[in-house]
Parts: C-alpha cells; sequence; structure tokens
C-alpha cells in the first residue's frame, strides 16, 4: 500500500491529467473488496452522485473503514482517504488536512463539482468519528 506522500509524490511528476486519472484509477484497485451484502442503502454517502458505501467503525481506538464505489475515479478518490485515514488514531482524525493534501493532488483544479462535493461528503463522514462525543 502506497503512503499519501508518495501518492502525492507520483501526481508531481504527471503534466497530463489524462494520466492522473488513470493512477486514481489505478488506486481503486489497491481498495480491499466490499462484498455485495454491503452494497446497501444505509451505507449510501450523501451527497455522492456516484454511489459510495462507505461503513466506518473504531477498533482498539483506531479509525478503519471498508468502502467501495460503482464509479472508477470515484473508487480512486476513496482509496486516496482510505490511505490518508485507514487505521490511524481516531483522536488524530481531525488533525489531518484534508484540503491541504486535495490541493498537493490537484484534485481542486480537475474535478468536477459534483465529484468534488462526494469526495468531501465523504470526509465529513469521516471526520464525524473524531469529534467528541
Amino acid at each position: 500500500m502506497r503512503s499519501i506522500e508518495e501518492i502525492i509524490e507520483s501526481f508531481e511528476l504527471m503534466d497530463d491529467w489524462e494520466d492522473r486519472y488513470r493512477v486514481l484509477i489505478d488506486l481503486g484497485k489497491i481498495l480491499p473488496e466490499l462484498p455485495d451484502t454491503l452494497h446497501r442503502d444505509e451505507f449510501l454517502v450523501k451527497g455522492c452522485t456516484s454511489k459510495v458505501w462507505m461503513i466506518p467503525d473504531v477498533k482498539s481506538g483506531k479509525f478503519t473503514f471498508q468502502a467501495d464505489s460503482d464509479a472508477h475515479i470515484v473508487r480512486g478518490l476513496v482509496a486516496v482517504l482510505y490511505v490518508i485515514f485507514n487505521n490511524i488514531p481516531v483522536t488524530d482524525i481531525l488533525s489531518v488536512d484534508v484540503e491541504e493534501i486535495f490541493s498537493k493532488l490537484g484534485l481542486d483544479q480537475n474535478l468536477s463539482p459534483n465529484r468534488r462535493n462526494g469526495f468531501f461528503s465523504m470526509v465529513e463522514k469521516i471526520k464525524a468519528f473524531g469529534l467528541p462525543e
């Protein structure tokens, strides 16, 4: 599994957005398979144009999640979030500057508004787990 720093570095080396989209699509392939039984409406992320299923969990103080999307590029965006957030301490969730990472990847300039909104809907779902109870 690549680190977010490695992903940012590889994106910085590419001039063409078609190449970056291909990398995003390839990143989507690293997500663990989500069983069909979890492709249920209750796990759909609201605010996403594509279907995104996300099942967050906390185990031993660490945040984990399973997720999938019916769109290849969106699945790649889910994978970026997976690399950033999966298995980090719950107490660290709110300190992650996703907007900065989003900008370093150039996604702020090259994603459609709908995909951008969907991405940040997923981030909000994750960040809700970092809020004090």
